[in-house]
């Protein structure tokens, strides 16, 4: 029986699940097996998972499209290992990540872990923006997996792992469309188990975003926490409202500049000027860090409108029904 059971689900990524099965054949751990949920794809990775049967413990299942959630609930109850770990297909794994795992939990046993994303030499500029803003402290305070944070670590579904006593408890994944990663990282706390960080367990997330599908991203990301904070009571922190409060300072300071003097711009330029800064320093690129301030401005105002119209939308809706809170 193996210690972990890697369930991956996957639409039409075929050479991305390539890139991800590569780095699990590296492993210098060999204690898991892999499952890979195919969710109704039309360009299927059956061929790409042949490449790879040999090399691990692989098993490959198609099933009709009901999304990413329902897909990771269908592979954790056909796995067999004594913790799931949960990647996304457009990850990718350094070689001693399971070996990491198991000596941290080891050392320290968990209900239920998660760990953080990198990005590597060969991502993109874009990509490695992305990644910065996504895990910086100055974006989202940390929020995402680091020691330095401004609230409890809350696993993300891209590099998540729990018991299977946490699966049969929990149920696994609700069908929330956005923020279900989150929802059930609340609920596994809310049921007594213990959740942790384990730095070492990072993943390399290429993500495969342009700017018109980040910002459509992130606004979903600000439209689920407001969700959240209703399916949740007590779960919103000021963190999570601090994008909403950025969207109001940029409407806040423009007017300010029209009608008053364009020295009120300062503190939103020594913040971008403190952002690229940190970024340099962070990622050693003049173009990275140039790229980051486009981005991170998309990511804050992007969340931080999409919080505000869940917020105004949902308080003329009938605030007790959960088909409505679920859709987003």
């Amino acid at each position: 029986m193996p210690f972990f059971s890697v369930v991956i689900p996957v639409y039409n990524r075929p050479g991305e699940l390539r890139d991800l099965l590569l780095s699990l054949s590296l492993q210098t751990s060999r204690n898991f097996e892999v499952l890979v949920v195919e969710d109704g794809s039309s360009l299927t990775c059956d061929q790409v998972v042949e490449e790879f049967k040999e090399k691990m413990a692989l098993r490959y299942f198609f099933k009709p499209n009901t999304g990413q959630s329902d897909s990771r609930n269908y592979g954790m109850r056909r796995a067999e290992g004594k913790y799931f770990v949960l990647l996304d297909s457009d990850c990718i794994l350094p070689r001693d990540y399971m070996e990491s795992l198991y000596t941290a939990l080891s050392l320290h046993p968990l209900d239920c872990f998660g760990g953080a994303d990198a990005a590597l030499p060969d991502f993109s500029i874009f990509q490695k923006a992305v990644n910065y803003s996504m895990t910086s402290f100055l974006t989202t305070g940390g929020i995402r997996g680091s020691k330095r944070s401004l609230e409890s670590f809350k696993p993300r579904s891209f590099n998540m792992g729990f018991s299977r006593i946490v699966f049969e408890k929990t149920g696994g994944f609700s069908d929330l469309h956005v923020g279900e990663d989150i929802d059930l990282s609340l609920r596994i706390g809310a049921a007594g188990f213990s959740i942790g960080f384990i730095p070492e367990a990072f993943v390399y997330h290429r993500r495969k975003l342009g700017y018109s599908s980040f910002s459509r991203q992130v606004f979903r990301f600000g439209q689920a926490r407001v969700v959240l904070s209703r399916l949740h009571r007590g779960s919103l922190k000021l963190v999570h409202t601090l994008p909403a409060f950025f969207i109001l300072g940029v409407f806040l300071i423009l007017g300010l500049m029209c009608f008053s003097s364009v020295l009120w711009g300062i503190p939103f330029a020594a913040y971008f000027i403190l952002l690229f800064v940190d970024a340099l320093v962070k990622t050693r690129s003049i173009r990275v860090a140039a790229c980051v301030l486009p981005v991170s401005f998309i990511q804050l105002a992007g969340y931080g409108l999409g919080f505000w119209k869940s917020v105004f939308i949902r308080s003329g809706s009938k605030s007790g029904s959960q088909e409505n809170m679920y859709k987003i």
